[in-house]
């Protein structure tokens, strides 16, 4: 006697079917499970004997043969537990084999039969409307899962529910996608007093994805200021909410089965491991640049960070995913994200105060920023200084754009790139642009091309920094709705891009 039932395992995003094949066979009573599983796959047997217990199916007195094909994919993760059940059920003809071969299933069992949410119904969900399978997954996960409207999601308490639905006892109701939520934020720019220069580097970063850079002493608002980016960000587009809330079902981050049209803010402590930011541990799971997919991922005290740490950002920040490689899998992760970073300007902090900075003025600025490496430090569109603010300042009433002002007008500058790129595999904003498109959107006029050049031989910009104030002057121009890039826009870029120096650079 044998059946069979369908499941996934997940590397990346990618939810990839697995199919679980269960032979009874004449032996010595035995529960094996092959092809490839981590422990807690080799575990189930035990679940599974416990929860067949609870609902008083008693197993036959012969030797039980679990195989997950394809047999070299590692299969890892307790979500087996529930196709491994289903298709042993259906090889002893309590369960119809055809109901149980039409879906895909994952979910963990307790010993008293009771299922267990799991990670990852939401892309299991696309898999198995790929496969044009219903999915089975258990009760707190079916809202997730329901997002994905063309499989039918029958969502279960229990073990012994989905066994009376399959048997046409007791019939489960489809589940139905959870909330949408979009709380708005009590943050607001208004909020910051003064930095008019950081704020409008603030507008420039969002309208065209830039990544940025604050530097400043401590208490100068740069933490606000990067706090107060996904106020003026617009709202996660239909495409763009699967995609992040694919990686969030990963790594358990959708509560209630809702999505969130808000951009994701991800702020990792500088003491965060390699493998936090990037990917990877146990399962390969995704890291904060992944999880920031969309959305802003935060560096605060940059300098702190290890120096491999940030390094290993370079590529990402290039192709827009990263992948996470192992002796027996490779796992590709999106992470397509917009960098900002804050840093004082030495260890002390007062570098530019005479009467506060410490006894190694100069040398610990140049020690301190120099733990950024050059080519990091090149990856950064806008460079802002960021001076302290008078306390008198700090009595003065609110002044400035709103988020709700600025916001307006990021959304009207993506909407200008939005058709600019339709079509475009790849391109969505203008950070993205490179090749013969940049050259064709962001071309200047001849004094803006003259004096992009006398700049570019004055300060030594590296081919990155040359194309990198190439977009940010294309995205000034957004801002200002105008057809054509100007000399007014390249002089703005420039001013962002030669504000911070590292040592040994020349404002590269």
């Amino acid at each position: 006697m044998s059946a069979k039932a369908y499941t996934c395992a997940f590397h990346g995003v990618e939810a990839r079917p697995v199919e679980v094949q269960c032979a009874l066979s004449p032996g010595l009573p035995g529960f094996a499970i092959v092809g490839l599983p981590d422990k807690a796959v080799s575990e189930a047997r035990d679940r599974i004997r416990s929860a067949l217990s609870a609902l008083q199916i008693a197993l036959p007195s012969k030797r039980i043969t679990v195989n997950l094909s394809p047999a070299d994919l590692p299969k890892e993760g307790s979500h087996f537990d529930l196709p491994i059940a289903l298709a042993l059920l259906a090889a002893i003809d309590i369960l119809p084999r055809d109901a149980v071969e039409g879906a895909l299933a994952l979910g963990e069992l307790s010993l008293d039969g009771t299922l267990v949410p799991v990670l990852g119904c939401l892309p299991a969900a696309m898999a198995a409307a790929q496969e044009d399978r219903a999915l089975f997954c258990p009760q707190p996960c079916g809202a997730e899962a329901a997002w994905i409207d063309a499989t039918q999601v029958i969502a279960a308490r229990s073990l012994s529910d989905l066994v009376q639905h399959l048997t046409g006892q007791s019939a489960i109701r489809p589940a139905q996608p959870g909330e949408v939520t979009d709380a708005p934020s009590p943050r607001d720019l208004r909020d910051v007093k003064g930095q008019e220069r950081a704020k409008r580097a603030l507008e420039i970063a969002a309208a065209g994805r830039h990544h940025l850079l604050f530097t400043g002493t401590p208490g100068s608002g740069k933490s606000m200021l990067a706090a107060r980016l996904p106020t003026i960000l617009p709202d996660l587009t239909p495409e763009e909410a699967l995609e992040t809330s694919m990686i969030h079902s990963l790594a358990g981050l959708l509560e209630d089965g809702g999505l969130s049209r808000r951009r994701p803010f991800r702020d990792p402590h500088h003491t965060a491991s390699m493998a936090a930011i990037v990917g990877g541990g146990r399962g390969s799971k995704p890291g904060e640049i992944s999880l920031a997919h969309n959305g802003v991922l935060f560096l605060d005290e940059l300098p702190e960070f290890p120096r491999a740490v940030l390094d290993t950002l370079r590529q990402p920040i290039e192709t827009g995913e990263v992948v996470v490689s192992r002796a027996n899998s490779h796992a590709r992760y999106p992470c397509r994200f917009l960098l900002v970073a804050a840093a004082n300007p030495c260890r002390c902090g007062y570098l530019p105060d005479p009467s506060r900075a410490c006894a190694r003025v100069p040398q610990c600025g140049l020690d301190y920023l120099g733990r950024i490496s050059g080519p990091m430090m090149d990856r950064f569109d806008l460079r802002i200084e960021v001076p302290p603010v008078a306390f008198h300042d700090l009595d003065l009433p609110a002044s400035g754009d709103s988020s709700a002002t600025v916001a307006a007008r990021v959304a009207r500058a993506r909407s200008i790139q939005s058709r600019r790129f339709a079509g475009h595999p790849t391109a969505r904003q203008n950070a993205d642009a490179e090749g013969q498109m940049l050259a064709e959107i962001a071309t200047p006029d001849a004094e803006g091309r003259d004096l992009l050049h006398r700049a570019a031989d004055r300060f030594g910009l590296t081919a990155r920094g040359y194309h990198r104030v190439l977009r940010v002057a294309r995205t000034i121009a957004d801002l200002d709705e105008a057809r054509d890039v100007s000399s007014r826009h390249v002089a703005e870029a420039l001013s962002y891009r030669l504000t911070v120096e590292r040592p040994g650079d020349r404002a590269a």
